[in-house]
C-alpha cells in the first residue's frame, strides 16, 4: 500500500507540474484531493490494517495529501503569474508614442455673438431683461401698435398656440413688459429666441434677436444713431460704419432700417453685399408716442428709441458664415472652426 501511495504522489507531481491552465488544475485538484479521490480511498483502507499499523499509515496518507496540495498551490501561482505576464505583453503601452490629442470644446458661434453683444451693451450702461417665449397677442402685437389687419398676425407668418397665445415673433415683447412695470429712465436690452414661419438660407423659423430700448427725457434720433454706430464699431471693428434708411414699423415713428458697411469688401462691392457695399442689420426708430401712452408713460415728458438686431445675422457677418442653416445643423466639422 505504501508503494502504491508513493506512486500516486509521483503521478500527481508529474501531472500537476505539466498543467498549463487553471481549469485543468481544478480538475486535478478534484481528482487527487476530493472526497472521491484516490488518496481518500487509502484512508478508507485503514480499517483493513492491524490496529498497531493504522496510525503510522494514516500519517503517511496525510503527508501525501499535504504534498499534493502543496504542488497544486505552487502550480496555481505559476499559472497565474504566466497569465499576468501574457496580459502585460498583450496590453503593453509604448511610452515613446505621442498621446492621444484631447479635443477642446468651444462656444457655438451664436452663443459667442450673443455674449459679445451683451458685454458691449452692458459696458454702455444697459441692463439685460428677459421675457417668456410664449406670449399673448397683447404684448406681441396690440401694445406694439400693430393693427388687427397687419400681415404679421397671419398664420403664414406667426406660430399660434391657440387664438390668443403664440410664440413671440420678436423680443420687443420684453420692452413692453419692462415699461409696464418700471418708470423711466429705462435702458435695457432683451436678447432671446424668436419664432416666425420662415425657412431659407437667410431665415430660420427659430432665430435669435436682441432688442434695445432707451426711454428718458430729451432722447432724440441723434442718440439712436450714435449708439448704433458705437455698437457696430465695437462689434465689427473701427473700419465698419453704419447708416440709417427710412422705413416703417408700427411701434416706432420715425422708423429706419440699419445698414453696416460690408464686412467682406469694406464697401467696395462684392457678392455678399450684391455690389452695394452695405449689409442690412435690423430695424430701429423712435418709440411711437401711442406705445408710450398705452403704457401710461407721458410722451410729452419722455421719449425713447428702440432697435432690433438679429443675433444670428450678427454671427453670420462676424464669422463670415454663408448660410444661416449651418448655425442649426450641429455639424461638428463646421462647429470645430470656432473652437
Amino acid at each position: 500500500m505504501e508503494t502504491k501511495l508513493s506512486q500516486l504522489v509521483k503521478a500527481a507531481e508529474n501531472e500537476i507540474t505539466a498543467c498549463k491552465s487553471l481549469h485543468e488544475l481544478m480538475l486535478l485538484k478534484s481528482r487527487y484531493t476530493g472526497k472521491k479521490s484516490e488518496i481518500m480511498a487509502f484512508m478508507q483502507q485503514l480499517v483493513a490494517l492491524p490496529k498497531p499499523e493504522r496510525p503510522a499509515f494514516g500519517q503517511k496518507v496525510n503527508i501525501a495529501k499535504e504534498r499534493v496540495i502543496e504542488l497544486l498551490n505552487k502550480q496555481e501561482e505559476i499559472i497565474k503569474e504566466e497569465i499576468y505576464r501574457k496580459s502585460l505583453l498583450e496590453n503593453k503601452l509604448d511610452i515613446s508614442m505621442p498621446g492621444r490629442k484631447m479635443m477642446r470644446g468651444g462656444l457655438h458661434p451664436i452663443t459667442r455673438a450673443w455674449r459679445e453683444i451683451e458685454d458691449i451693451f452692458i459696458g454702455m450702461g444697459f441692463e439685460v431683461a428677459e421675457g417668456p417665449d410664449i406670449e399673448d397677442e397683447y404684448h406681441n402685437f396690440d401694445a406694439l401698435n400693430t393693427p388687427q389687419d397687419h400681415p404679421a398676425r397671419n398664420l403664414s407668418d406667426t406660430f399660434y398656440v391657440n387664438d390668443d397665445v403664440l410664440l413671440r415673433t420678436q423680443t420687443s415683447t420684453v420692452q413692453i413688459r419692462v415699461m409696464e412695470n418700471n418708470e423711466p429712465p429705462i435702458k435695457i436690452i432683451s436678447p432671446g429666441r424668436c419664432y416666425r414661419n420662415d425657412n431659407d438660407a437667410s431665415h430660420s423659423p427659430a432665430f435669435h434677436q436682441v432688442e434695445a430700448l432707451v426711454v428718458d427725457k430729451n432722447i432724440d434720433f441723434a442718440d439712436l444713431k450714435d449708439m448704433l454706430n458705437i455698437f457696430v464699431k465695437k462689434m465689427f471693428g473701427d473700419d465698419i460704419s453704419s447708416r440709417i434708411r427710412p422705413h416703417f414699423f408700427p411701434f416706432t415713428e420715425p422708423s429706419a432700417e440699419i445698414d453696416i458697411v460690408c464686412v467682406k469688401c469694406k464697401g467696395t462691392g462684392c457678392n455678399v453685399c450684391k455690389g452695394s457695399g452695405w449689409l442690412e442689420m435690423g430695424g430701429a426708430g423712435m418709440v411711437d408716442p401711442n406705445v408710450l401712452e398705452g403704457l401710461k408713460i407721458d410722451s410729452e415728458i419722455y421719449s425713447g428709441y428702440a432697435f432690433g438686431l438679429g443675433i444670428d445675422r450678427v454671427a453670420m457677418l462676424k464669422y463670415k458664415i454663408p448660410d444661416m442653416r449651418l448655425l442649426f445643423e450641429n455639424d461638428i466639422r463646421f462647429l470645430r472652426q470656432f473652437v
